[in-house]
């Protein structure tokens, strides 16, 4: 297994190692390419040709010095080198930045297979991330599903149809007589509140409501 790893904090670097040395990934015997700078980082992905030299996993950290000849200004630019030269790499990006919209713009810009933030990096987690990633599922760190949620709730709320929706709810009425409040079907009515539900990680209608008001959307 080779694992391409890009950080501008050696110590970090040497701890992802240290970490994926131990079992299980120790089984597999990884080889590591290290990289420090997005214009190392770029060197290094340019160098590699031929089956032996393609990576398996790329870890990279969003902030690092920038490579501004080529255009190379972060680990987002990194990742994007990545998908273009080897389709195949899975990718976890890695993010010390905790506020809401940069840690969601990463998610839909890059669309990395794992996003980590930093202080929810250990050992073990860093495992259960690669992991999850090698399997072809994805990964988010506790803080990374905090903000991604935090930030649709609020592009949910944006649309008048589904504060319309939770209005009528928390007045109480029924779904099928919102049909001709709001003009909408119930079916379609009925998908709006269930993306709602999801967003806010509730069950059923009322608490969905009582979320909503708590959280200061209606």
């Amino acid at each position: 297994m080779r694992i391409f790893l890009a950080d501008d904090h050696p110590m970090t670097v040497e701890g992802y190692c240290d970490a994926l040395r131990k079992d299980p990934f120790g089984q597999s015997r990884p080889v590591f390419v290290k990289a420090y700078s997005c214009e190392e980082a770029y060197h290094r992905l340019l160098r590699t040709q031929g089956d032996q030299n393609v990576f398996d996993l790329a870890i990279i950290d969003n902030s690092m010095p920038p490579f501004v000849e080529q255009s190379i200004l972060s680990g987002v630019d990194v990742a994007a080198l990545i998908r273009l030269e080897q389709p195949q790499c899975r990718i976890i990006m890695i993010t010390a930045h905790t506020e809401v919209i940069i840690v969601y713009d990463l998610a839909k810009k890059v669309r990395p297979d794992g996003l980590i933030i930093k202080n929810d990096v250990t050992p073990e987690k860093l495992q259960t991330a690669v992991a999850a990633v090698l399997s072809g599922g994805s990964y988010q760190s506790p803080l990374v599903r905090n903000c991604i949620s935090e930030i649709w709730k609020k592009e949910l709320m944006v649309e008048d149809y589904n504060r319309q929706i939770l209005f009528y709810l928390a007045k109480g009425f029924k779904i099928k007589d919102l049909e001709e409040t709001i003009y909408l079907t119930s079916s379609a009515i009925q998908k709006r509140i269930s993306r709602m539900k999801k967003a806010f990680d509730v069950t059923d209608d009322t608490s969905l409501v009582k979320e909503a008001v708590r959280q200061g959307f209606i």
